[in-house]
């Protein structure tokens, strides 16, 4: 298993980090290791989410709708 050192680790992160493992019964490296996880498990399941969305054909839902310009609702919204 690798080793991970942190250096100039601000006092008040350390601080949380603390707390929350004590919360969580863990100890410090369980603590960052599970927030470590969870961190990439977001971050790569928003990038996934992102490609896909990318892909698609009609990202915003709009097909088939009318879309109005937005030039002319401006000017509607400024006549009012």
């Amino acid at each position: 298993m690798r080793t991970l050192q942190v250096r100039d680790l601000p006092e008040d992160v350390y601080t949380r980090l603390k707390d929350l493992a004590a919360k969580e019964h863990r100890s410090l490296t369980q603590e960052t290791i599970a927030l470590l996880e969870d961190a990439l498990r977001v971050r790569s399941e928003a990038k996934e989410r992102k490609r896909a969305l990318l892909e698609k054909d009609d990202p915003l839902g709009l097909e088939g709708k009318r879309v109005s310009d937005p030039v002319i609702l401006v000017r509607e919204d400024r006549d009012r």
